[in-house]
């Protein structure tokens, strides 16, 4: 397997803290994202790599393992339960500093190969935890999306209403397991990426209209262009700055769902007229005057 030095790919040290990693991840995740990227198939790997990285380096316990065992990482903890084991049966066991060390051979002999000692055991194979960036347009509909971890592609259908943070399980599509066991499974966590001038607060989605000083104090219509296409609205006469409104059932959608939705809350923001000529400022003190 090709060996990939994650400090090296997020362009940190191995002191870098955990808040180093993030931000480092964070800076390149945007700057490889495949919507900035399409058909780019070397910046589609260098993300992938990245995410990969991350996924790593972020996790302390995977980190602290990483370090000590490289590119081989992930059958650290089944190895040191081998070593335990041997240890047990035959009062001895391996020892000493691996660290930098390749430990390929040495694995496939215990796991795979021909030695007398190695283990007849099933072992799960690990889980694996990934990240997933979607547009909060995308995330109003439901939508496949297939991206690629450890060079294998996942097909997955996305459920409309998915929210920041979120946690989905692919069962077997973790790590395959040891001698025959079953494969870890595969956690995509979203950070979804707000592309939308509208704020989502839960199935909500909140939203500032400008409007000029005529129709807020005549009334008027406008027209908003919203996640669910334009929007016709009537704003009432004397309407005051910071007024609110609501419109039922035009917010986001909730989890799995393409039919019920959250509410779109719409505040007004009245904008003053300027560069008035001498005439227009005649009327406006007229209009002073009478009131």
């Amino acid at each position: 397997m090709e060996y990939l030095d994650y400090y090296k790919i997020l362009g940190i040290t191995k002191s870098a803290s955990t808040e180093e990693v993030k931000k480092a991840y964070r800076k390149l995740a945007r700057q490889y994202h495949p919507d900035i990227n399409p058909n780019n198939a070397d910046a589609n790997k260098k993300f992938q790599q990245i995410n990969e990285a991350n996924e790593v380096l972020s996790d302390p316990e995977k980190r602290k393992k990483y370090d000590k065992y490289g590119k081989d990482w992930e059958h650290g903890e089944a190895y040191e339960q081998q070593q335990r084991q041997q240890s047990r049966n035959y009062g001895g066991g391996f020892s000493g500093d691996f660290e930098g060390s390749d430990f390929s051979d040495f694995f496939a002999s215990m796991f795979g190969g021909g030695s007398r000692q190695r283990s007849k055991s099933k072992m799960r194979g690990q889980d694996v935890n990934a990240s997933l960036q979607v547009n909060l347009s995308d995330a109003f509909k439901t939508h496949p999306q297939t991206f690629s971890i450890k060079g294998k592609n996942v097909r997955i259908t996305i459920p409309a209403g998915i929210a920041n943070g979120q946690v989905i399980k692919l069962n077997g599509y973790g790590n395959p397991g040891i001698n025959g066991g079953a494969s870890g499974d595969l956690y995509i966590s979203f950070e979804i990426i707000n592309n939308t001038p509208f704020n989502r607060v839960g199935n909500d989605l909140q939203y500032t209209q400008e409007i000029d000083l005529y129709t807020a104090v005549l009334g008027g219509d406008i027209t908003l262009d919203t996640l669910h296409g334009k929007l016709k609205l009537k704003v009432k006469p004397e309407t005051q700055n910071g007024t609110k409104t609501r419109v039922k059932g035009k917010g986001f959608p909730f989890y799995k769902s393409d039919t019920q939705y959250g509410d779109l809350y719409i505040t007004y923001s009245v904008k003053l007229p300027v560069n008035l000529t001498d005439k227009q400022k005649e009327l406006f003190i007229q209009l002073s005057k009478l009131s």
